[in-house]
Parts: C-alpha cells; sequence; structure tokens
C-alpha cells in the first residue's frame, strides 16, 4: 500500500482505544453517563410482535467474524513494530493489546511511543494507568497529549477534574474536546452544563448528536420534547361520594419512571408537537437507545400509530427495557390481545415494572381470581409503586373486607397517593366519622384530586356552611368536575339574578359534560326560559336536552318534553312522554296526561290517571275530577274531590274548589 496507506492505518488506530476505560475517540458510549442501553448497534427492526423468547442467530457469527478479524489485525500490527519500530507503530500495537486486556504487553510498547512524542499513546497510556488504579498519573499524561492537541485527551483529562469536584478546570478541558469536533467531549460538556442549569447545553448535546452520539441524541430529543405543546387536559367526569370500587385506578408516577406518564404525555401532544424531538429520538433509537425507542413508541402511540409504536416497544422491550414491555403489554391489552398483554406485563413486573404489576393485578381481578390479583398487586408494592397499596384497597373494599381496605388505603395516602386519600375519607364518613375524614380530603384535594374538592363541597353544604362549600365546588367544577359544576349552577339560578344567568349557563355546559340527566334537564329549562319568541335555534337547543334528560328516564324533562310536543300539535309523541313521566310516578304527568285523554274523547282513562295524580297531591287533577263528577250527577263525589283540591292547592285551585263546594253543598241541601 506504500506509505500514505500504512499512515492511515496507523491514524485508524489511534481510534480504537477511548479514555478513560472503554471505546475509541469517536465511539458512542461515555463513561461519565449512567446510559443503561449498552454498546451501541445497528438498528434490528422488528417486522412483528413476538414473546420475549425470540433471539436473533445472527448475532454469535457476527462476533466469531468480529474475533477473528481482531486477531488478523493484532499479528498485522505486531510484525509492523517488529519491522519498523517507528512510534506510530508502537503506538498502534500498545492501543490493540489495551482494547485486548493485556496490560503489561501494552504499557511497554505505548511507553516507548510516548517516549518518542506520539501524543496517541500518551493518551491511551493514561487510560492504561487509569485501568490500574493510578488516576493522578493517567491525568498527567492526559494533560501531556490534550496540550499536543489530542481532543481525547482533553475529554478524559476534562472528566478526570470532574470527577474530583473542580467543575472550572473540568469544563475548560471539556470545552477544548469540544470545540475540537470530540463527540464525547462535547455529550461530557453537554452533561456538565446542564447539571448547572446552563442553556449552552443543548449547543453541545446537537453537537454530539450530530456527530453520531447516541445518548446525546436521546438528550436533546428530551429537552426539545419537553417544550412541545402540549393539550389541555381532557376533562374527565366527575364522581359521586362514593368512588367506584370496580374501576382500579391508577395515578401518574413521576419523572421518567413510569409508563403510565411516557403514554398520558404523549396523548396530551398536540399534533404540531416538534418534529425535530422525534427526529433525534428515532436517529438514537436506530442506534439501540432502549430508552429513546421507548419514547419514540409513546410519541407514535399518541398519535395514533400503534403499528409503528408497538415495534419500537418491541425494541425496546427486547433491549431489557421493563417500561417499553409494560407499554407493548397495553398496547396489546387495546387491541384485544390480553394474553399476549399478560405475557409482556408478566416480563416486565419480573424486571420490578410496578405498573405493570398492577395490570396484571387488575386483569386477574377482572376475571374473577382475588388471590392471584392480591399476588400481583403485593408484586407492585414491592417494586415501590404505591399504587399497589391503593388496589389492594380496592380490591379487600370489592370483598367487603373493610378493616383490611382501610389499611391499604392509609398506607397509600400516607405515601402520597391523593386517590387514596380521598377513598379513606368516604369510607371514614360511612364510618360515622367526619371528623376523621376532613383533613384526608383537604390533603387529596390539595394534592389536586377533583373528587376530594367536590366531596369537601358536600361535607360543608351538610354542615350548613354553604359559603365554603361553593369554594370547594367552584374548584372542583374548574377542573371539570361536572356534579360540582351542576352544584355551582344551581346555586348561582337560586340566588342570582337576571345578570347571572351566563354564568349558570357556562357552569351547566361543563355539568352536561357528564352525560347526567339533571343537568342535561336544567340546562334545557334555562334555554327555555331565555329563548323569545322567535329565537328557533335556542328553542330546538333546549328541546335537545330536554329529549337527552328524557331518555334516561328525568321526569320532568319527559313532561316538559311532552307539553313542547303538544304545543306542536305532535299528540302522539307528547301522550308518549306524558306516559313515561306518570308510569314513573310524576303527578304533573299524569295529570297532563289525562288532559290529553279528555281532549281526545278518553274520559275514563283520563279520569284514572287525574286520580293517581290527586292520590299523588296534585291539586288540580283533584278539582278536574270534582267538576268531572259533578258533570255527570254525582254530587257527593264531587264535594269529596273538592275538599282534597282545597287541601292541596295551589291558592287559586284551592279557592275555586272551595266556590265549587260551596255550590254543590247548595245544591244538596235544596
Amino acid at each position: 500500500m506504500g506509505l500514505m496507506g500504512d499512515r492511515a492505518r496507523l491514524l485508524e488506530t489511534r481510534r480504537l482505544v477511548q479514555a478513560p476505560g472503554a471505546g475509541s475517540d469517536q465511539e458512542d458510549r461515555d463513561p461519565s453517563s449512567s446510559d443503561p442501553d449498552g454498546p451501541q448497534r445497528g438498528s434490528i427492526p422488528a417486522q412483528a410482535v413476538a414473546s420475549p423468547s425470540q433471539t436473533s442467530p445472527s448475532r454469535e457469527s457476527f462476533a466469531t467474524y468480529a474475533g477473528e478479524a481482531a486477531d488478523l489485525e493484532l499479528e498485522t500490527a505486531r510484525r509492523r513494530a517488529t519491522e519498523c519500530g517507528d512510534p506510530a507503530s508502537l503506538s498502534m500495537l500498545g492501543a490493540l493489546l489495551l482494547r485486548r486486556g493485556d496490560l503489561d504487553g501494552a504499557e511497554r510498547h505505548l511507553r516507548a511511543a510516548t517516549a518518542e512524542g506520539d501524543r496517541s499513546a500518551a493518551n491511551n497510556l493514561g487510560v492504561l494507568l487509569h485501568q490500574r488504579g493510578y488516576p493522578d498519573e493517567a491525568a498527567g499524561w492526559w494533560r501531556v497529549a490534550a496540550v499536543a492537541g489530542s481532543a481525547a485527551a482533553a475529554h478524559a483529562l476534562g472528566r478526570y477534574h470532574r470527577e474530583r469536584g473542580d467543575e472550572p478546570a473540568a469544563e475548560y478541558w471539556l470545552r477544548q474536546s469540544a470545540e475540537s469536533g470530540h463527540a464525547l467531549g462535547a455529550y461530557a460538556l453537554a452533561d456538565l452544563l446542564e447539571h448547572r442549569s446552563d442553556v449552552g447545553a443543548e449547543r453541545w448535546f446537537r453537537a454530539a448528536a450530530e456527530r453520531g452520539h447516541r445518548e446525546a441524541a436521546y438528550r436533546l430529543a428530551r429537552i426539545l420534547d419537553g417544550r412541545s405543546p402540549r393539550r389541555a387536559p381532557a376533562d374527565e367526569p366527575g364522581a359521586s361520594l362514593v368512588p367506584s370500587t370496580g374501576t382500579r385506578r391508577v395515578s401518574v408516577g413521576g419523572g421518567d419512571t413510569s409508563v403510565r406518564e411516557l403514554r398520558a404525555a404523549a396523548a396530551a401532544v398536540r399534533p404540531d408537537t416538534s418534529a425535530e424531538a422525534e427526529q433525534w429520538y428515532r436517529q438514537a433509537a436506530a442506534r439501540g437507545h432502549r430508552r429513546a425507542a421507548l419514547h419514540l413508541g409513546t410519541l407514535l402511540e399518541g398519535r395514533g400509530e400503534t403499528q409503528e409504536a408497538a415495534r419500537w416497544y418491541l425494541t425496546s422491550a427486547k433491549d431489557g427495557e421493563p417500561r417499553a414491555a409494560c407499554a407493548l403489554g397495553f398496547l396489546l391489552r387495546d387491541a384485544g390481545d390480553l394474553e399476549s398483554a399478560a405475557v409482556w406485563w408478566r416480563r416486565a413486573a419480573q424486571e420490578g415494572d410496578g405498573n405493570a404489576a398492577n395490570a396484571l393485578g387488575a386483569l386477574h381481578a377482572d376475571r374473577g381470581e382475588p388471590q392471584q390479583a392480591e399476588r400481583w398487586y403485593r408484586t407492585a408494592l414491592d417494586a415501590g409503586d404505591v399504587n399497589g397499596a391503593y388496589n389492594l384497597a380496592l380490591l379487600c373494599a370489592e370483598q367487603g373486607r373493610t378493616t383490611q381496605a382501610e389499611q391499604w388505603y392509609r398506607r397509600a395516602a400516607y405515601a402520597g397517593h391523593r386517590e387514596a386519600a380521598n377513598a379513606l375519607a368516604v369510607l371514614l364518613l360511612q364510618g360515622g366519622d367526619p371528623s376523621g375524614a376532613e383533613p384526608w380530603f383537604s390533603k387529596a384535594a390539595e394534592a389536586g384530586s377533583v373528587d376530594a374538592a367536590f366531596n369537601l363541597g358536600i361535607l360543608h353544604a351538610g354542615r350548613d356552611d354553604e359559603q365554603t362549600a361553593v369554594q370547594w365546588y367552584e374548584r372542583a367544577a374548574a377542573a371539570g368536575h361536572t356534579e360540582a359544576a351542576l352544584q355551582v349552577a344551581m346555586i348561582v339560578l337560586r340566588d342570582g339574578g337576571a345578570d347571572d344567568v351566563e354564568e349558570a349557563e357556562r357552569y351547566l355546559r361543563i355539568a352536561v359534560r357528564g352525560d347526567g340527566p339533571e343537568a342535561a334537564f336544567r340546562l334545557g329549562a334555562l334555554l327555555d326560559r331565555a329563548a323569545d319568541g322567535d329565537d328557533t335555534a335556542r328553542r330546538d337547543e333546549c328541546e335537545q336536552w330536554y329529549e337527552r334528560a328524557a331518555l334516561k328516564g328525568h321526569r320532568r324533562a319527559q313532561v316538559r318534553l311532552g307539553m313542547l310536543r303538544a304545543e306542536r300539535g305532535d299528540v302522539v309523541e307528547a301522550a308518549h312522554w306524558y306516559r313515561e313521566a306518570a308510569e314513573a310516578g310524576s303527578r304533573n304527568g299524569a295529570f297532563n296526561l289525562g288532559l290529553l285523554l279528555a281532549r281526545e274523547g278518553s274520559e275514563p282513562e283520563a279520569a284514572m290517571w287525574w286520580a293517581r295524580a290527586a292520590e299523588a297531591g296534585h291539586g288540580r287533577a283533584a278539582l278536574r275530577l270534582a267538576l268531572l263528577a259533578a258533570r255527570h250527577g254525582d254530587l257527593a263525589e264531587a264535594e269529596t274531590w273538592c275538599a282534597h283540591a282545597v287541601e292541596l292547592g295551589p291558592p287559586e285551585v284551592a279557592e275555586r274548589a272551595a266556590r265549587l263546594r260551596e255550590a254543590l253543598r247548595q245544591e244538596l241541601s235544596a
């Protein structure tokens, strides 16, 4: 090859060893970082979701080939060192021996090359001494190499100073390395700057990522992802005072430790999220970074691209990331494949993922296997996931084991689980201990539990402390609690004036998101009262809300909907809704149905419904029966119904009934 070819090969050997301890000048791995993703390698595409036992047989043959190539390279280096004896040849041989772990042989050749002024040998001699436990002597040789222009040595020297707490010196040498284009130097400088919350960190993460450093690409993506705009959290229907034990709730974990938070955050990212963050996640994931693959999967899942998300989850899970295995399990569950989901959850749970253990517990609980459910909930708790205690409490509550449920709720609540604190307060309140319940409600509400804020409103309302109750209702309503919004609207409508109608409507529109019939009826009634004669759009909307409530069995909505249909001349529809209300016990529905039937000539059936209404306390129905009896000549019965009408009222009905009764008495005594 000639001198130029030999020199090119010698330059390549200078990149074979990286200080201190692993890699080469250009290798991705940075010993100063806690990268759990293992050695860098190319992406292995996942074509389909497979079981955890699947492996790739190609790695063993590749390792055999790499070993043979390394042996050939070492023998070539030995020959050249013997033949030439120049510093570059000795340095190359020393680097190869160092990489193979032959420290004695490497040191002899590296010292010989260093004595001749080879800076690569000085750097690698520092690596060797560092491995042997002589960091100060290693730093001396790194300084020699760094002053001579070795970016790798400057990086190693910067790390040496950082490990000893000398950050100014560390920054100086790391900057020298980074500005020389050294990827690991740029990454280590960025890591130092980020530790100090210096905005310059992003620049150097980017510089390292652009040179192929996968951890830098991942951390740059995390910075950019953190800036991505998020959707406002969706409003959730509010819960009643008694929590549903049929739903196993798990609160979001903190930081980068829970797939629940990753999936929730990804779901909240707007469609215009940073494309650059995704680009860097992809780069790091393609180079084997398992956490980048996990985050890329959650980002894709949040966009609805579940097929590609599954492939990245699979890649990450096969590389040993339990959160990816857990996320893959949720994706499979959502696709209806519970058996495969359980396989991945079990793998993640066995590797210490509490979220996966909770998911397994819920799966067994839903199958009616409480012992297995309890086992996995305890596994989650042992993994440090407080949701395990909360779910154990729910399981005990379902089985009527109230004492044990209280113990588990209390354990989770003391650990800061806000929904457990709320559930504990509910349990205490149901047990007749409102003074013991209130502090837990307060603790849960202050921690952000919307249900607890609503429950505090109920608690204070029960004490006739409406002012405090409204404050808590408003707080819960502002967070989207539909029942709380309904309570505020009712109070505003009761106590407010004409100027407060818009505020009441605003709260009612929050309340109807919960799909409750009372909120729909009240919004319909408000629009009904506010609609002008020509405001057909508002009247149509109010009728829609009445119908929504009526279909859910709301009797007053059924009566009012019947009246609106009767006004339009739709007698069949009006009769249908009046009958629905009457049969459900509405006296107004029975009275109106009687009126409709009487107009249609069905007087006997009308009398039956009026009698039912009168017996339920409807004064006008009693008066109608009195008039009907008088018209048929049954004066004694008419007088009896008049007496009922006088007693039942309202005043104008009582007055008319009294006059009729007097006339009947005169007729009877004549």
